[in-house]
């Protein structure tokens, strides 16, 4: 049964219940002489029985929340695995990247201090 088919049910049955207390009550209350007492009953009882239904109906929209949940978040899962993987290897791609920048800016500082200093922190090439 559907999500609205099963509210519709359920609000079906609460109204009719409604109803019929409140009939009883129409009945009751002819029959009866104190008529404060009687609208008392019948309120109560009707209330009852509308607590009850909104209460199923609380139940089942809960029930379809929670399995529309799960089965989002089963679908979603293969793209989440995705994400997750390519993070990492951009991750890993992005501090290799930072390493070799380094190497070079190191490299190439030696050089500098060479050319200002006349002398190089590279040992010199053995021919």
């Amino acid at each position: 049964m559907s999500y609205n088919a099963a509210m519709k049910n359920t609000l079906l049955r609460a109204a009719t219940a409604a109803t019929i207390a409140l009939a009883l009550g129409a009945v009751v209350q002819a029959q009866s002489t104190d008529t404060t007492t009687t609208v008392k009953d019948d309120t109560k009882t009707a209330g009852h029985a509308i607590a009850h239904s909104a209460q199923a109906v609380g139940h089942t929209v809960a029930d379809a929340s929670r399995n529309a949940g799960h089965a989002i978040a089963e679908k979603t899962k293969p793209a989440r695995d995705t994400i997750r993987d390519d993070s990492i290897k951009v991750g890993h791609a992005v501090a290799h990247g930072a390493q070799a920048v380094g190497e070079k800016a190191k490299e190439v500082a030696g050089k500098v201090k060479g050319a200002v200093t006349g002398k190089s922190d590279e040992p010199a090439p053995k021919s």
